[in-house]
């Protein structure tokens, strides 16, 4: 009885040290998904910005290329 429950100890233990490290996996993995996230609404900020400032450039050279022209 003694030898069973040390071995049942034993394999109890092993199934928490796993559990535990499949926790940490797992809050390791939720903050890399908030970090990824962060990132993509931040490239999403700077692409609107881009794409304005592109639009801008364009119009200003439209009006650049056709002094005196009235835009379309």
């Amino acid at each position: 009885i003694s030898a069973a429950s040390s071995e049942q100890y034993s394999g109890i233990e092993q199934i928490n040290q796993a559990i535990v490290q499949m926790d940490q996996s797992t809050q390791q993995n939720a903050a890399l998904v908030e970090q990824a996230a962060a990132s993509a609404e931040e490239l999403s900020t700077q692409a609107q910005t881009l794409y304005e400032a592109v639009g801008s450039i364009r119009v200003r050279d439209r009006f650049a290329c056709s002094p005196g022209a009235v835009p379309a």
